[in-house]
């Protein structure tokens, strides 16, 4: 197996975690979104307008802002790994 790649029960773990960090996500999102556009004490069962227009900006402000986050990280990842390489090469080197 070459480096870099990885076996099907890390790929299955890798999917596993994958899929638990989607569901709380969902699951903060849902939270915050609620506490900020939706009082505690409701009268209709159905959304308002405003309250609809609340969620949706809210949701969207937080898959943006995870977006970002997952790039950033996924950039700095790959400097570490670039840095590691450079590393492991010069010590051979020397």
């Amino acid at each position: 197996m070459a480096q870099g790649e990885l076996s099907d029960a890390a790929m299955k773990f890798v999917n596993e975690l994958e899929m638990e960090m989607m569901v709380d996500m969902y699951n903060r999102m849902t939270v915050a979104c609620q506490k900020k556009c939706i009082p505690a004490k409701y009268k209709d069962p159905d959304l308002t307008k405003g309250e609809a227009v609340c969620i949706d900006r809210c949701v969207a402000k937080y898959l943006e802002v995870h977006d970002r986050i997952g790039k950033k990280l996924t950039a700095l990842s790959q400097q570490d790994e670039a840095t590691m390489k450079k590393m492991q090469q010069q010590a051979q080197g020397n």
